[in-house]
């Protein structure tokens, strides 16, 4: 109603098979004869044959099939003529999305799955195809270890990995318009449960759409947003020098990412540095960050990696960088038994005429330059002794040479971030019962945490101030009376993934500013390894207040969080627009070129 409408605006038309000229159907059955034939294979479903195995997540057509030829009239006899095919669609090996020609200054798109449908007379000469529908079979995921104590926790994964793709039926997505006897049947044959079945529409994997191309006008795709330069960090000769100085706080994907790789790789380089610790969660497939690591350990430096195998999904790819890094004589580490180490966290230690330096870096995202380019982070660089020990027994906890961090200032999960919160909003509490002003701003990925929800309702109650952005999940509610009448929750979703985890405290009108890799779920705060990390620095203090302002502004892609539920976009109150992620690209460009006067 809205999508398809705005492209055929643009003479943009996305056609089904049966909207086709006898010009087009000519370009498809070629086109599926060249390229898409070879690719296919289906197969009969029969009570007497083994049964067509669903790869999970793949798109296939279920075809009801009737033979040509005599049989004898009636329709019972008839009914025992149907046969049932399952047909495999192609779209790893082929875009889903398929160009034909144009027509005049009119473009014309198809989906795979379509042209498939055109040529099923061809895949099936013998038979007059009645119906076809598609379906997709997700299966059970989990990596079910029985022991994570005991035995040798690598293997392990890899055993469930091999089994993932066998995993238990659990999902059964299919067309909704299919009758109900053809569904049973397919019920039937896959051995499902009613409550696998999830009814669907015609086409399955939306997020195919994220290729889909653009064939007329470049104003149809998103303005490119060139990473932007940090003004601060150029104007020094090393990134050591610029940290030494002063703190310094990076913007993903608006600032470049290289400044994260430039300063591993003058720390891989540099005499004076004698050791590297990292921690990996997830790792880009082509990993610049992996390859400076190993050319630290080939100049001799000690370099420590903590990787976390059990990452969802990308658990077969950290298991290749931890070989990789062993191969290099990289100390790795890897899955705390039990927990998730889900912290973001750098240390490079430097010895100093003077004695020893060491330098932090501390993220709310990972170290990916893949994310770092659509997803919205924050990146801290500190070479504050205060925080940079702290950080080093959060590495001695990893290597097992200590049991709990005691740490003063970062807030470290699953040993002190939960009360820590809770203390920095019983704060709030105390200000507000008192009269004073108390207030605070929480932006995070998910608010799914019970008691921590209980603890904003507490403090709502007293009258302390709170907005939240929430992405994703939210389970408080806002604006309920007595309950929550002091809390406004908005929901902002647009070109980047809003990532970072940002906690601003009133304290009484001298703020405490808090990121964080960790969101306030339960499995954040007591079953991973989590960091959040205080920001002292004023001037880095009021560039958070600006972004953060930016968000709570948003009349564009701000949606509110409600009561019912309704995730309506916020009404503008005045004709200015307002657009939080643009607006902050265009806050931190005017950084790099101040108008004359202003430094």
């Amino acid at each position: 109603k809205e999508i398809l409408r705005e492209l055929r605006r643009h003479k943009i038309y996305l056609v089904s098979e049966n909207e086709l000229s006898e010009d087009q159907k000519d370009f498809v059955r070629e086109y599926f004869r060249k390229h898409v034939e070879p690719l296919i294979a289906p197969v009969f479903i029969s009570e007497n044959k083994q049964l067509p195995f669903l790869q999970n997540k793949a798109l296939y057509l279920t075809i009801k099939l009737l033979p040509r030829g005599p049989f004898p009239i009636g329709r019972g006899n008839k009914r025992k003529q149907y046969q049932y095919a399952v047909l495999e669609i192609p779209d790893q090996q082929l875009e889903r999305f398929v160009a034909l020609p144009n027509v005049g200054d009119k473009s014309y798109l198809m989906f795979l799955d379509d042209i498939i449908r055109l040529c099923l007379p061809d895949v099936f000469p013998n038979h007059n195809i009645l119906a076809s529908y598609s379906i997709k079979l997700s299966r059970d995921a989990e990596l079910y270890i029985d022991d994570e104590f005991f035995g040798d926790l690598l293997a392990k994964i890899r055993r469930g990995l091999s089994k993932r793709k066998e995993g238990f039926p659990t999902r059964f997505l299919f067309d909704a318009k299919m009758p109900k006897r053809f569904l049973k049947t397919l019920r039937k044959t896959f051995t499902l449960s009613k409550e696998d079945l999830v009814p669907g529409a015609r086409y399955h994997n939306f997020d195919d759409f994220m290729t889909f191309p653009n064939p007329r006008y470049p104003s149809l795709v998103y303005e490119p947003l060139p990473p932007l330069q940090h003004p601060e960090l150029d104007k020094y000769p090393s990134m050591f020098d610029a940290i030494r100085n002063r703190d310094h706080l990076l913007h993903f994907p608006y600032q470049s990412y290289d400044y994260v790789i430039r300063f591993l790789q003058e720390a891989a380089e540099s005499p004076q540095v004698t050791a590297i610790k990292i921690t990996l969660y997830r790792i880009a497939n082509d990993s610049q960050i992996v390859k400076t690591l190993v050319n630290a350990a080939s100049r001799g430096k000690f370099v420590s990696a903590f990787v976390e195998v059990k990452a969802r999904f990308d658990e077969e790819s950290n298991i290749y960088w931890v070989e990789e890094l062993e191969k290099a004589r990289v100390k790795v580490l890897y899955s705390f038994p039990g927990l998730k180490v889900h912290a973001k966290l750098c240390l490079v230690s430097c010895k100093k005429e003077k004695g020893a330096v060491d330098y932090a870096y501390l993220a709310t995202g990972n170290f990916s330059e893949k994310t770092a380019k659509i997803y919205s982070d924050l990146g801290f660089f500190t070479s504050d002794e205060i925080l940079t020990r702290e950080v080093a027994q959060v590495f001695d906890v990893l290597s097992g040479e200590q049991k709990d961090p005691h740490c003063d200032h970062l807030l470290v999960a699953p040993f002190g971030m939960r009360n820590g919160f809770i203390e920095l909003v019983d704060n709030e509490i105390k200000y507000a019962r008192k009269g004073k002003p108390a207030s605070m701003i929480l932006k995070m990925n998910s608010l799914e945490d019970g008691e921590m929800i209980e603890k904003l309702y507490e403090a709502s109650r007293e009258g302390v101030k709170i907005q939240l952005i929430v992405r994703g999940i939210c389970c408080l509610i806002p604006g309920a009376k007595k309950m929550s009448a002091n809390i406004r929750a908005i929901s902002i979703v647009d070109r980047f993934l809003e990532h970072g985890r940002v906690y601003i405290f009133n304290n009484k009108g001298k703020p405490k500013y808090y990121l964080a890799s960790a969101d306030w779920m339960t499995r954040n705060l007591d079953r991973r390894i989590e960091v959040a990390f205080p920001i002292y620095d004023e001037a880095l203090k009021a560039e958070l207040t600006e972004t953060i302002d930016l968000q709570l502004r948003d009349n564009t892609k701000a949606r509110v969080i409600d009561q019912q539920m309704s995730n309506k976009y916020r009404k503008s109150k005045t004709r200015m627009r307002i657009r939080a992620q643009t607006a902050t690209y265009d806050l931190l460009k005017s950084n790099l070129h101040p108008p004359q006067g202003i430094s």
